[in-house]
């Protein structure tokens, strides 16, 4: 299922119907970003958009809702696009188990085709633009942004491949959002303290899958390059950038090389992002582009996010549940699955099977405490095992009848939370809430629920016979 650039993902979901092609010329604002706000608005099965006739642009064009759907998931797991949720979250979770998958290294990259080294103008290269109407500015926000640690540069495992805002300041400046949570955060801090600029390769219009996996919230010694092998199940190929040095995507259609300046902050924002609010201005890092390797023609890729759901909620969904459930699993093997596609994991639905009482409380908290939890997992719902947490009615149907708001909630107060959380006051800490909606069991019993109605015998048989008909 390896796809060798996006170009060919983009091909792929052309076969499979899942791609629209607009040829009527459109105006980079507000076109853009309504024709991307449109196709969420309209279902969760919407085609990935290819804008080739863009006015004032002679050359190139824009992708956008890429991953957009459940199709177009689903696809990029190499499965069928009619795969249910569950069934691709299982998938995933199954080639987490296959990492890591060494790399290819290959010397031929597409993107070497054209260079500048001065005269660079990122808005003669790509058809920049707003993606909703009170943005301070252009943003490039489906980039994969990789960096190094530099106190160990020579560690290939502590290379971070990450999907961070980047925000156009100038013809060769851009403004960049690392969070303290996030690896390239932690480079940023070691170099500043080192009083060094820290080097930096941002790789734009990838494969899906990379995209993918540079928003995963891995720990800091995993190679998203080695996991993105285990999820495509091929060795993913690499290149070494001409100026850094640094290993990126050999199919990348643009690679941008620069440097984040040490001891810099400008102020960053207002952007419409993915919490359906404005973040806000904010001081923040710079970087400072010295060197530009692209494709002829580039496809720009973009990201549109805001009010729930757009791209960025179906590209995040299962790369942070599926996270979640290995680093949750490898503690509690009773953990059965975990449903953390709402606001990237703001809130989390975590299923299990109880060993005693008290037991899914204690889980829930162990889930603030991942990688990820620590900047998101405000709400936990705890569910059975006999509970999907992908089924909306199910879980409703658990906090209705299992939930006691005076024995089934835990408040964790004053817990980080990553400040673009609106709600957040400051920002950045915020009280976290697990919410267990499980069966009480000994010591902790109380209710009556020995009771509950069962499927009838032949349920599951059924279900994968009408799955087969209704496909």
């Amino acid at each position: 299922m390896a796809y060798s650039d996006l170009p060919d993902f983009l091909s792929h979901l052309d076969n499979n119907g899942q791609l629209l092609k607009i040829t009527d010329t459109v105006k980079p604002e507000p076109d853009l970003g309504a024709a991307a706000r449109a196709v969420s608005n309209l279902t969760d099965r919407g085609p990935a958009l290819l804008f080739n006739n863009i006015y004032g642009y002679e050359h190139g064009s824009v992708a956008l809702n890429v991953i957009g759907s459940w199709p177009n998931h689903a696809l990029m797991l190499g499965l069928d696009k009619d795969t249910p949720v569950k069934e691709q979250f299982f998938a995933f979770a199954r080639r987490w188990d296959d990492f890591p998958v060494a790399v290819e290294r290959r010397d031929d990259p597409p993107w070497r085709e054209h260079t500048m080294d001065g005269g660079i103008n990122l808005f003669d290269l790509f058809p920049l633009f707003r993606l909703n109407r009170y943005d301070v500015g252009c943003y490039i926000d489906k980039a994969a942004v990789v960096s190094r640690d530099p106190d160990d540069p020579d560690d290939f495992n502590k290379q971070n491949v990450g999907i961070y805002r980047i925000q156009v300041k100038d013809i060769d400046r851009l403004g960049i959002q690392p969070l303290p949570t996030h690896d390239i955060g932690l480079h940023l801090r070691a170099a500043e303290e080192r009083r060094e600029n820290l080097p930096v390769a941002i790789t734009i219009g990838n494969e899906p899958v990379i995209t993918t996996v540079g928003g995963m919230p891995l720990t800091y010694e995993q190679s998203e390059y080695e996991m993105a092998g285990a999820i495509q199940g091929s060795p993913y190929q690499i290149a070494t950038a001409p100026l850094t040095g640094f290993d990126v995507p050999w199919g990348s259609q643009a690679v941008l090389e620069g440097e984040i300046i040490a001891g810099v902050r400008e102020i960053e924002g207002p952007f419409g992002e993915f919490t359906g609010h404005y973040s806000g201005g904010r001081r923040q890092p710079v970087i400072q582009i010295r060197k530009v390797s692209y494709r002829t023609n580039p496809i720009f890729e973009h990201l549109y996010l805001g009010m729930p759901w757009t791209e960025m909620d179906y590209t995040l969904a299962l790369n942070t549940s599926v996270p979640l459930y290995q680093q949750l699993k490898r503690d509690f093997p009773d953990v059965i699955a975990v449903n953390a596609m709402y606001t990237q994991g703001l809130l989390a639905i975590i299923s299990v099977k109880q060993r005693y009482g008290g037991f899914a409380k204690a889980v829930g908290l162990r889930a603030m405490a991942t990688p990820h939890g620590l900047g998101y997992c405000t709400v936990i719902i705890m569910v059975d095992d006999t509970v999907d947490p992908f089924n909306l009615a199910q879980v409703m149907w658990a906090l209705s009848v299992k939930f006691h708001p005076h024995y089934d909630i835990v408040t964790v107060p004053n817990a980080s939370v990553l400040p673009l959380d609106p709600s957040s006051d400051p920002p950045g800490i915020i009280h976290k809430v697990v919410l267990d909606a499980t069966t009480p069991i000994a010591p902790e019993t109380r209710g009556h629920y020995s009771q509950q109605v069962d499927s009838p015998m032949g349920t599951r048989e059924w279900e994968e016979k009408l799955k087969g008909l209704l496909r």
